[in-house]
């Protein structure tokens, strides 16, 4: 028996065998759990593709976090696969070009806005969606990159990032009575398709090589993923409102 035997996870953004969320997808099978993915537009193909390379076959639905229509569909796509779920895994991100790699003070408000509702809102569209279906007790997690301090060239993603935290904390403020627990993974940084496409990422590479005291594995994300399996089971029954770093402990050294 796994820690997530008999469970039932909805996991978003999963893209390329490279992706958290497919290391957590993946795991969470081997863990005894059932999971179904989203995806959509051109990329509903591709995530159909990859959920191939899973352990075992695994249902995708259509689900774009900014489209009213596919969040009012949401519960009914995931009824039609299973009665109800367990937890979900937010692991959706996306900043204009114009957003990023030290453009800060000459991005317009529109590509931060886009920043911020695909980013930090979506967290709350995505829960409030799946809502008639989560079981009570169940588990939102999240990801994110640490956001309390300012990172180079992350820019508005940065701040896009903070109103992610904001948002967990205030959603389990308000969802702790219907017995939902939401918290966050803030891993380091990890050579994957998000990360590439952020000009100047190499910067914070670096410095986790050089200074986490556990060493950091640029393009190892099951460290990740395991915290976010850990969160989605039992064995954290009163934590909510929780930023947990799987980043080597960089977090830790004022770097």
């Amino acid at each position: 028996m796994g820690i997530l035997d008999g469970k039932k996870i909805l996991v978003t953004g999963v893209l390329t065998e490279a992706s958290i969320a497919f290391s957590v997808a993946r795991l969470a099978q081997q863990e005894g759990a059932e999971v179904i993915l989203s995806s959509f537009g051109r990329m509903l193909p591709i995530t159909t593709k990859i959920a191939e390379r899973l352990p075992k076959p695994a249902p995708v639905i259509e689900l774009d976090a900014t489209n009213e229509s596919d969040l009012k569909e949401l519960s009914g796509r995931i009824s039609a696969h299973f009665d109800s779920i367990d937890g979900i895994v937010h692991a959706i991100a996306f900043a204009p070009q114009t957003a990023l790699g030290g453009n800060f003070l000459e991005t317009q408000w529109p590509d931060v806005s886009t920043a911020v509702e695909v980013s930090a809102y979506s967290l709350k569209s995505i829960t409030m969606a799946a809502k008639p279906v989560l079981k009570n007790p169940s588990s939102i997690v999240g990801l994110t990159f640490d956001a309390r301090v300012s990172w180079p060239v992350y820019d508005w993603m940065g701040v896009a990032k903070a109103a992610f935290e904001a948002t967990s904390r205030y959603l389990a403020r308000y969802l702790g009575k219907d017995g939902i627990r939401v918290n966050l993974i803030s891993a380091g940084p990890l050579r994957t398709t998000a990360a590439k496409g952020i000009p100047g990422f190499a910067t914070m590479e670096e410095l986790w090589t050089d200074r986490a005291p556990l060493g950091w594995d640029l393009t190892n994300t099951e460290a990740a993923a395991r915290g976010v399996i850990a969160l989605l089971s039992d064995w954290f029954p009163a934590t909510t409102g929780e930023m947990i770093h799987v980043d080597g402990g960089l977090h830790s050294t004022g770097a």
